[in-house]
């Protein structure tokens, strides 16, 4: 009897998973189907990026290949698009500053909080090479409009920290990823954010050997076919021009689709729901509370190029420069076609006078005899006119929409100066404005980066334990290892270092810090730059590390750093050798600062003892001085 009620119970809850995954294919078929076109846009898109741009979109709605009209027609691609989305990329990637953490007040808890929460998101974005994923996901929206990060939080990453039923077990780790456009299909298409939409659905091939791993499941796996661009999960069909690109094969593999739901009153931490072939893989809430106040929301971030007003995804670049790159290539191959008849000309002959078909073979060599019937007509060559000043004029035209659609000028692309400006104040003023172009895919671009690294300081902090140990950036610049626990992460206040209204290039920062140097505005009140103020200028250039070359400066305030750290428990004796007027400033530094307050009783009479021995032997060696010169 009990045999029957199991095999009953697990006869309906297979029964269910298979309603469960039936639902998923259908919901996730509807979403292919309804941004199939928007979908073809981006491949035609990718295609021009690449130099096919003989291509366009049939009204059936597949890529297919354009076939020449005359067989003899010049089908040259003088692509200039590339270089566009380069250069814009390139400056892009320049106006990036850093991420950091901002102390929700001035208390010393608050900083500390801040400061560890800093360290902690540094250490998340240089194990997951967040600038390279960056640079894909930008790639990503410049092509297609729309780029998304996928902030997810692995259990399988960092250290080993033991066993458990015989397999090891790791510490984890947060994972940032940029996700193609071709992957993630939205419920409404007309919702502009990812708040605003009700369920996401992520769909990608992956190996079976992957998707074990992530949910212990083994499926058999098939060949999965796609488009070399676009993944196989978005089931690229072309109607024609096998030569244009390549078809993608993936072998074992299965299509896995992760829909989310957001938490809603029925669904009040929402639902994840993963189906890996034809297998139920997970059904149940959402794995991450991720969102502001604790809330579980979805992990993923979405960067546009340009945004759309009423659309999810983002317009591109790309697809604005296509019809200037379509006439483009249309004025170049008419003008060479016009040049090819100057130089090799159009003869005309009378029929049956001389032999056409060796004339068609071998043409017009220089020196070739020309043998006619007598009495017919000598072959002629047909008037060769000159090179129509419309062609230059046209192609000129073009090159300046390049320009106007695209946002880059020739400053920017080719250094070059095609204006009569020679000041430099005015070239300034041209490079200012060239960057403005860039402000709205700037600002797309800061928003998301920020979101993505508030989403790492949630994750870190829901999943991090009670003991992690991590490197982080000390006093002084010194490496240090420490420990820290999930709740020490409270604050995600996430900002970027040197935030303003106008992000400069680090050339125009490094500018501005010269002039304030020479302006004397970090100087004291002796006129002197202190050693602490070089070393934060040197830092800020990027010349760190030459703060370990400047002499005994560094390795003083080091080893009083030290002695802060023994006198917070013990006494210690000033040393003969040691710059008494750096030690005092240091321990007086420690004294004044928010660690300070930490150290048990008796450390300021400790410290007081300490600084009048330096203070005792500063005295001495200056009457000491001051006698070798009366001497």
């Amino acid at each position: 009897m009990k045999d029957r009620q199991e095999g009953a119970l697990s006869g309906a809850q297979n029964r269910a998973a298979e309603r469960i995954v039936r639902e998923v294919k259908e919901d996730f078929s509807k979403r292919q189907a309804e941004r199939r076109l928007i979908e073809r846009g981006w491949e035609l898109s990718m295609n021009f990026l690449a130099g096919n741009q003989y291509c366009g979109i049939n009204p059936a709605g597949e890529l297919e290949e354009e076939e020449p009209r005359y067989a003899w027609q010049y089908r040259r691609v003088f692509n200039h698009i590339a270089p566009v989305v380069d250069t814009r990329c390139a400056k892009l990637a320049s106006m990036r500053p850093a991420l950091t953490v901002r102390a929700a007040s001035d208390q010393e808890s608050d900083l500390r909080t801040a400061k560890i929460s800093a360290n902690v998101l540094k250490a998340v974005c240089e194990e997951n090479g967040f600038d390279g994923v960056i640079d894909k996901a930008t790639v990503w929206s410049e092509t297609c409009g729309t780029a998304f990060y996928k902030v997810l939080w692995d259990g399988g990453a960092g250290r080993k920290i033991g066993e458990r039923g015989g397999e090891n077990v790791y510490e984890g780790g947060v994972r940032i990823a940029a996700v193609s456009p071709f992957e993630i299909y939205p419920e409404n298409l007309g919702a502009e954010g990812i708040e605003e939409q009700e369920s996401i659905v992520h769909a990608r091939a992956m190996h079976v050997s992957e998707i074990e791993r992530l949910y212990g499941v083994r499926l058999a796996g098939r060949e999965i076919r796609g488009s070399s661009f676009a993944p196989v999960s978005a089931s690229v069909h072309f109607a024609g021009g096998a030569g244009m690109r390549a078809e993608n094969v993936i072998k074992d593999a299965e299509l896995v689709i992760e829909r989310y739901e957001r938490p809603s009153k029925g669904l009040p931490e929402g639902r994840l729901t993963v189906v890996a072939g034809d297998a139920l893989v997970y059904d149940g809430p959402l794995p991450y509370k991720n969102g502001a106040g604790g809330a579980r929301a979805f992990p993923f971030v979405k960067q546009c190029a340009i945004e759309l007003s009423g659309s999810f995804f983002g317009g591109s670049i790309v697809d604005r420069l296509i019809p200037v790159q379509r006439a483009y290539n249309a004025v170049k191959n008419r003008k060479h076609e016009f040049l090819n008849r100057l130089t090799m000309g159009v003869l005309a002959v009378e029929d049956g006078s001389v032999d056409t078909e060796e004339l068609v073979e071998e043409g017009l060599a220089p020196g070739k005899v020309l043998v006619y019937r007598q009495g017919s007509a000598a072959p002629q060559m047909l008037g060769a006119d000159a090179l129509p000043s419309d062609f230059c004029e046209e192609e000129e035209k073009l090159l300046d929409e390049f320009t106007l659609v695209s946002g880059v000028s020739e400053i920017s692309s080719s250094s070059a100066n095609g204006t009569r400006i020679t000041s430099a104040t005015g070239l300034q003023l041209l490079i200012d404005l060239d960057d403005t172009r860039l402000a709205v895919t700037r600002g797309s671009i800061a928003r998301a980066v920020k979101e993505a690294g508030r989403q790492a300081l949630r994750l870190m902090r829901e999943f991090a334990g009670a003991g992690r140990l991590m490197r982080m950036t000390g006093e002084g610049g010194k490496v240090e290892m420490f420990y820290f626990a999930s709740s020490d992460i409270s604050s995600d206040d996430v900002v970027f270092e040197a935030e303003s209204a106008n992000a400069n290039t680090p050339a125009e920062n490094r500018s501005l810090l010269y002039e304030i140097y020479n302006m004397g505005l970090l100087s004291g009140e002796d006129g002197k730059v202190s050693s602490d103020t070089k070393r934060r200028v040197l830092n800020a250039l990027g010349f760190g590390g030459l703060q370990n070359a400047r002499g005994l400066e560094q390795l003083h305030c080091d080893k009083a750093a030290e002695e802060n750290l023994r006198l917070a428990k013990e006494d210690v004796a000033a040393d003969g050798y040691d710059d008494h007027a750096l030690h005092i400033a240091e321990h007086i530094r420690y004294l004044l600062s928010g660690e300070f307050k930490k150290c048990g009783a008796g450390a300021k009479e400790r410290f007081e003892r300490h600084i009048s021995l330096h203070r005792e032997a500063l005295a001495a060696a200056e009457t000491a001085d001051k006698k070798d010169k009366e001497n």
